[in-house]
This record gives structure tokens, C-alpha cells and sequence, in this order.
């Protein structure tokens, strides 16, 4: 149980309910925890066009929105880099959460 943030910026993105096993080796989410924590851009990159999301508070890159996961109720799989996301356990102080990913901060 908890939420998946930003590494960024701290924005809430994901509910760990919202997070599924696509088979692609990215972590695969099939709806953001609310309207407006993502935004999405038109990515037509290395020779392909897809739909990018960005964090909306911070506009980092955390990866591509596909609509092919029909096992889940939106049909659509957010592939999103992991490095990009920080887990914050329910319960858990995303202060305290931020700190013990960076360590520095």
C-alpha cells in the first residue's frame, strides 16, 4: 500500500492499486491517482509516434502512454522509467521518504 511520486518534484502520480504486471520490464500503471498529475505531449521520436507524460507539476519525462493492456480497465499501459518514481510506503512521511532516496538532500 502507498503511492508512487515524482523523484522531481514530490508530485503524487500513481496509487500502488493502479500498478500491474504488463510483462514489458518497466513498471506499468493503467490510470494516474488523479486528473491532472500527468500531462501528455505528442513524442514522434525515433521513427515513431507516441503519447509522452510528463510529471504536470515539474514536466519531467517519465516515460510513454500505450492503449494495449486490455486486462486492465482503462486499456491503457503508462510504461514509466523507475528511476523516475519514488515509492512512498502509506503511512510514510514523503519528507522522510525523499531523504532516504537521496541521502544528501
Amino acid at each position: 500500500r502507498g503511492a508512487f511520486h515524482c523523484v522531481g518534484c514530490g508530485q503524487r502520480l500513481y496509487g500502488a492499486a493502479h500498478k500491474f504486471h504488463s510483462g514489458c520490464g518497466w513498471p506499468s500503471f493503467f490510470q494516474a491517482v488523479e486528473p491532472g498529475a500527468l500531462r501528455t505531449v505528442r513524442d514522434a521520436t525515433h521513427g515513431m509516434v507516441r503519447t509522452e507524460m510528463r510529471c504536470a507539476r515539474c514536466d519531467g519525462h517519465l516515460g510513454h502512454i500505450f492503449n494495449d493492456a486490455p486486462q486492465t480497465p482503462t486499456g491503457a499501459r503508462h510504461c514509466v522509467n523507475g528511476f523516475a518514481l519514488l515509492f512512498v510506503a502509506e503511512g510514510q512521511d514523503l519528507v522522510d521518504a525523499v531523504r532516504a532516496h537521496r541521502p544528501t538532500v
